[in-house]
């Protein structure tokens, strides 16, 4: 396995759909500690606009900023997970291949 300083984003993970067409991807290449640090400020500036819509009831643009954010948020983590995943799928198919050729 990768040590985790040497794992990026694999990019294939889309955000903030209109018409059914994905608007947004995940750029592919960023390292995941880069990622999930920009998906971080992005929940807590979303956390904080949600906090300022439950307040101002003249208008929805708190609540709209704050779906978009979390949703760009969302689709960070699920890059990242995607490439945990992939590396953890590697890692366990190896040993398996291993385990039946000490047979």
């Amino acid at each position: 396995m990768p040590e985790q300083s040497e794992l990026k984003t694999i990019g294939l993970t889309p955000a903030i759909y209109c018409a059914d067409q994905a608007l947004f991807h995940v750029t592919r290449g960023v390292p995941l500690g880069d990622a999930l640090s920009m998906a971080s400020d992005f929940l807590l500036l979303a956390k904080t606009l949600t906090e300022d819509a439950a307040y101002a009831r003249d208008t929805d643009r708190h609540a709209w900023a704050a779906h978009y954010l979390t949703s760009m948020s969302k689709a960070l983590v699920d890059d990242a997970v995607k490439v945990l995943m992939r590396d953890r799928d590697i890692e366990l198919a190896s040993k398996r291949a291993g385990a039946k050729a000490g047979r």
